[in-house]
């Protein structure tokens, strides 16, 4: 049987409708909604500009979601973002998205979250600095093994953590609410008759949006496994759009549910708001409980990374331009290991070098830069190659590419202004992929030819 599921690339054809929502939804919610409202707080002082912002991000994802779902029903091939950049923009393009994916993007999103993991789990066992560090790392590993035993072990990981945070997030945000009787404190309700929203400034909105950005970071890749879907043009549009709004709600009430039990002031003083919040309610016991819900919260938002990074490390390999150990499958379970490992060591690493704050700041400027082109090839594709065959079509074409490219560009402008160091660093990460790829086409020697829009 599994021989006779297999794609044409190798990879076996066993993800359903249900198995791409929990990728979307266990990999985008990991850390971001239990840490990142603090230093939201921070910069938008009322629950109104907040929920704002938050719905904003949701809008994004889901125009990005569309977006993607018109691209992947098109192109369902192994690699997602990579194949879509590359037929609408060419190779060179496309090699920099998949070469920042590997040094940074991906990666970083990986280390970025196993050092939450670590934050969380310090909280309940007193560990050292080097500890903490030795438990971040041995997260990736351990689930770097779990992938290497193929898509059934890789999806059964996703789909069980998965119902776990989200029955788990339904509870907290059950009990928040009922602890707080259906009142807001009264400084809370105070502040957000009295807030007015220009006051606020543009760039803490911008600063805002990049915290809100990576609490919404990973909608995209699902689009990286579409090779191994039952059904890639029916499965892989819905399972971004229903898996972004399921997100959407979740994070929307989230958020409410910490403002009923803490004043904005409580809530920008604590770096781990949902935990302080169910203390705040029911005490110690309550804490600990959430670290633990976070913790397989992010356990499964990384697995999910791990699993759909190599994807496209392979789409790079078997277009001549990486090198050729990424494009392997092992034939027993049709699973890229060399990709796998080389990322699960290099996420080490960066767990090990970067900061929580350092680490989303580079992934988020530099990965926007991609969604923005991404979604703008959706354009270019209806112009360039009206007669493709679209079982997806994204909705208000204009409207979605427009808004979202946008403001794209606005946060990423919001960046440079806010943090320029961090997030020069990250575009000189991309950009050293430009010496990497001339290498690589020199090696060659010759320009593959055979995929529509590659040349170059």
């Amino acid at each position: 049987m599994a021989s006779e599921s297999k794609a044409h690339t190798g990879f076996a054809r066993e993800l359903s409708l249900a198995d791409g929502i929990a990728v979307v939804v266990g990999t985008v919610i990991g850390s971001g909604v239990f840490l990142v409202p603090g230093s939201i707080a921070k910069h938008l002082t009322s629950l109104g500009p907040v929920l704002l912002i938050w719905l904003v991000g949701a809008v994004l994802s889901l125009c990005g979601g569309l977006a993607l779902g018109e691209l992947g029903a098109m192109l369902p091939e192994a690699g997602g973002l990579y194949v879509y950049l590359r037929r609408a923009y060419g190779r060179p393009l496309a090699f920099l998205y998949g070469w920042g994916l590997l040094t940074m993007i991906h990666t970083g999103s990986i280390a970025t979250l196993a050092a939450a993991f670590r934050l969380y789990l310090a909280q309940m066992i007193p560990l050292s600095a080097v500890e903490q560090k030795a438990a971040g790392i041995a997260c990736v590993i351990l689930l770097t093994f779990f992938n290497c035993r193929g898509l059934r072990m890789g999806k059964f990981v996703q789909n069980l953590s998965t119902l776990s945070k989200v029955g788990g997030l339904g509870l907290m945000i059950a009990l928040l609410f009922w602890s707080s009787r259906g009142h807001f404190p009264t400084s809370t309700a105070q502040t957000a008759a009295a807030a007015s929203f220009p006051d606020e400034g543009w760039v803490k909105w911008g600063v805002a949006l990049v915290a809100v950005l990576w609490a919404f970071e990973g909608w995209h890749v699902a689009s990286f496994i579409a090779a191994e879907f039952k059904n890639t043009q029916r499965d892989l549009p819905r399972a971004l759009l229903y898996g972004t709004l399921i997100i959407a709600a979740i994070y929307i009430l989230a958020n409410v549910s910490y403002y009923m039990v803490l004043t904005p002031a409580q809530v920008a003083s604590s770096d781990a708001v949902a935990a302080y919040a169910v203390q705040h309610s029911y005490g110690v016991f309550g804490r600990n409980c959430i670290s633990l819900l976070i913790m397989i919260s992010i356990f499964g938002a990384m697995n999910g990374m791990i699993l759909t990074g190599p994807r496209v490390y392979y789409a790079m390999a078997k277009d001549g331009i990486f090198l050729e150990s990424f494009g392997s499958l092992n034939p027993r379970v049709h699973a890229p290991i060399f990709g796998l490992v080389v990322q699960g060591i290099w996420a080490s690493l960066l767990t090990v070098l970067g900061t929580f704050t350092q680490l989303f700041t580079y992934v988020i400027f530099t990965a926007w830069i991609f969604y923005a082109l991404a979604v703008a090839g959706v354009a270019v594709l209806r112009v360039r190659e009206p007669n493709l065959k679209r079982d997806f079509r994204a909705p208000a074409l204009p409207l979605l590419v427009g808004g979202f490219v946008l403001a794209a560009l606005g946060m990423s402008v919001s960046t440079i202004v806010n943090d320029p160091k961090h997030a020069m660093i990250g575009l000189g990460l991309i950009l050293s992929g430009l010496p990497v790829y001339a290498i690589a086409r020199w090696s060659k020697g010759r320009t593959p030819s055979g995929i529509p829009g590659a040349e170059g």
